[in-house]
């Protein structure tokens, strides 16, 4: 005989369902405020500081548009609950997404390989940033592939990659953050480092928490 857990309160489901969202925004919130700040020094004009980003503009507005709106708009894109009551707003908000996905990763490697690199990166961090803005863009087409293809597990396996790369500024702030604090700014191969290994935590988290979801989906199919 299978003795089953009594489910859990409503209000408890609602607070976990919503932590979702919570944390991921709280966690793209420094990189994006950074990024605000980054447009706000840009409209005020052109100073010694910020010389090196009047170079490119456009992709440094593209950028940090097209990352903030995938970023928020994609971690409710996570919550289950709105999954499934709302269906219709899920895809069209997935139409937003997918292009902001792509304008973010794109201007990135545009800035990585065109841009004057700063003192403290190197050319082991522009060739990271080409290979995981490679697999955002990859997982995307991926992704939208495979549910115009009705094939909703591979079409959340490569969305959540996808979004896990994006989230790596939030991460590579907490990597990196507090050994800036107390060393003051790290070198190129620290930072290389780090930033790397940011977006591998990201990643393994989302592998993770995806093959979860689809082993609970199985044993729910296969249960009495």
């Amino acid at each position: 005989m299978t003795i089953l857990a009594p489910p859990a309160p409503a209000a408890t489901r609602t607070r976990r369902d919503w932590s979702i969202p919570a944390s991921l925004i709280a966690l793209t919130a420094v990189p994006a405020l950074a990024g605000a700040a980054r447009l706000v020094d840009l409209s005020g004009g052109r100073t010694e500081e910020n010389a090196r980003f009047f170079d490119l503009p456009l992709p440094i507005v593209v950028h940090i548009i097209g990352a903030t709106t995938f970023c928020v708009l994609g971690a409710f894109q996570l919550q289950p609950s709105l999954r499934r009551r709302r269906p219709t707003w899920h895809r069209w908000s997935g139409r937003i997404l997918v292009p902001a996905g792509i304008a973010a990763a794109l201007s990135g490697m545009w800035m990585a390989v065109f841009s004057d690199l700063p003192a403290y990166d190197n050319t082991a961090l522009m060739w990271l940033r080409l290979v995981f803005g490679s697999l955002m863009v990859a997982g995307l087409v991926l992704g939208l592939r495979a549910i115009l293809r009705r094939d909703v597990a591979t079409h959340r396996r490569w969305m959540a990659r996808s979004y896990a790369v994006a989230q790596g500024a939030g991460t590579q702030a907490l990597v990196l953050g507090p050994l800036t604090v107390v060393a003051g700014q790290p070198d190129g191969t620290v930072k290389a480092v780090g930033m790397g290994l940011a977006w591998v935590i990201n990643l393994a988290v989302a592998e993770w928490l995806v093959r979860r979801g689809q082993r609970h989906v199985i044993s729910g199919a296969n249960g009495p």
